[in-house]
């Protein structure tokens, strides 16, 4: 019963005295984080501490000093105690002091940190006001940056001009035999595909359409049947030009004819040929694919015919004051601005001066496409400045003699606009050519007519077809070879 006992009081020292240790460590770290004089006093303690403990388990082994070890321990750690306890008392108020003095410093820097805030916010509002935020975007003034971005729209459209339609008494004869009546629709047919691909189409209608009450007639002054127009349309055409050297071949009364059949067209624009002065100096104007355009037409000659003094509207001859009237008072209004001219000699492939004299003159003005025709053979196409030259066309249907009288210029371009910032800028790319051939049959008369492109040719309808359709790419690639065309 006494052993039990005395294991109990002894097991029991051994719990106070752990717990004592415990408690003196952890005041000695505390002491370490205070400053280096609490430091020095932390390591002696736990010094003795240690020394202290080592004894404490020394004396618990031997058995024969068990009572020594009851009276002594607790005396030893209450004396420990009463030592200690002032010194860590005194360590802690340090403690407290420094911590409230790092809490005001705290303080201070969270308050000058707003002040700082609140003056920042009040320059802020003096410079941009009523404190909103700068829209940085249309206030680029302000920081000296080009921030908004351009504003780009791009439009375009295609354009294909072929030359003279020039309907001989051959041709009509022809396709009344073949079909019964005037349709001139399987003469073209080959070109069904090509013309309506195109957003424009240009043509020049030579031989006036007064049509069969007037009586049909054939060169030198010409009037052909109406439905040669019709199938013209059919094909894709919309830009007719009227002025030409035969349009006076059967007086008003067949001009008057021909703009009666014109103005019972929708969406079809002609140009060079009026009722009135009204109608003349009246802006036409059309829309396509977000292009505005326009069209002028001039002749330099009516093959001697006068036009009736006061009615100078029924065609227009060309003038550099009339032109210049004419451009002036479209250029603004429109993107694309074409003029087509019915000038320069005929059968030759060399402009003449006066085709260049008018066509730097017409470039001048700022028109974008000049387009030429009457000589029947083709001529260059170049390019004055940003102006667009085609000389001569030629012929694309007609009944003359020679290969050359026979091939026409299917000439091309893509028209580009492009407004940037509100500006509106016009650019022509691509001139692309090709050729077109007028096909008959030879026997004692002429007959089966027939227009096909030079892609579709053989040697059994046009003997060395491959031979002139290079000889006439030269041509037409002689003054700028950035001109297009395909290889046969």
């Amino acid at each position: 019963m006494e052993e039990e006992k005395e294991k109990k009081t002894t097991t029991k020292k051994r719990t106070t005295t752990k717990k004592t240790t415990s408690k003196k460590k952890t005041t000695t770290t505390k002491k370490k984080t205070t400053s280096s004089t609490a430091k020095k006093t932390a390591t002696k303690k736990t010094t003795t501490t240690k020394k202290t403990t080592t004894r404490k388990t020394t004396s618990r082994k031997a058995p024969v000093k068990k009572e020594k070890v009851v009276t002594t321990e607790p005396l030893q750690v209450f004396d420990f105690k009463a030592k200690e306890e002032p010194k860590v008392e005194k360590i802690v108020k340090e403690e407290k002091k420094e911590y409230v003095t790092k809490s005001s410093n705290s303080l201070l820097y969270i308050f000058l940190s707003i002040v700082a805030f609140l003056v920042l916010i009040f320059v802020y509002n003096l410079l941009y006001g009523s404190g909103k935020s700068p829209d940085l975007k249309n206030d680029v003034s302000r920081i000296n940056l080009p921030y908004e971005e351009a504003v780009v729209e791009n439009y375009n459209l295609s354009l294909v001009m072929v030359g003279d339609c020039l309907i001989h008494g051959a041709i009509y004869d022809d396709v009344k035999r073949s079909t019964g009546k005037y349709d001139f629709h399987p003469l073209v047919e080959y070109y069904k595909d090509i013309i309506s691909k195109y957003d424009l189409a240009f043509y020049n209608q030579e031989s006036l359409l007064g049509g069969t009450e007037l009586g049909l007639s054939s060169y030198p002054r010409f009037n052909s049947p109406k439905e040669v127009g019709d199938a013209f349309l059919d094909l894709g055409f919309n830009l007719v030009s009227l002025a030409n050297n035969h349009s006076l071949d059967k007086g008003e009364k067949g001009i008057l004819s021909s703009l009666d059949y014109w103005k019972s067209k929708e969406g079809i624009m002609t140009a060079g040929s009026y009722s009135s002065f009204e109608d003349r100096d009246k802006d036409v104007i059309m829309e396509k694919n977000g292009i505005i355009y326009a069209l002028l037409s001039y002749t330099t000659t009516t093959n001697g015919l006068r036009v009736p003094e006061g009615k100078e509207y029924l065609v227009n001859v060309y003038s550099d004051l009339q032109a210049k009237k004419d451009v002036e008072r479209l250029r603004g209004k429109v993107d694309l601005l074409m003029v087509a001219m019915h000038w320069g000699e005929e059968y030759t492939h060399t402009p003449t001066a006066e085709e260049e004299r008018i066509a730097n003159y017409l470039a001048s003005l700022g028109v974008d496409i000049v387009i030429g025709h009457h000589p029947h053979v083709i001529q260059p196409v170049d390019f004055i400045g940003k102006t667009m030259v085609i000389y001569s066309l030629g012929n694309f249907v007609a009944s003359q003699y020679g290969v050359e009288k026979l091939t026409g210029l299917v000439m091309s371009v893509e028209v580009n606009k492009k407004i940037e910032n509100g500006v509106s800028t016009i650019t022509l790319t691509n001139p692309t050519a090709s050729l077109s051939y007028v096909y008959s049959v030879k026997d004692s008369y002429r007959h089966s007519y027939k227009m096909y492109p030079y892609e579709k040719l053989n040697d059994k309808l046009l003997d060395g077809y491959k031979t002139y359709y290079y000889k006439f790419m030269d041509i037409v690639t002689k003054r700028n070879k950035n001109i297009f065309y395909k290889t046969i």
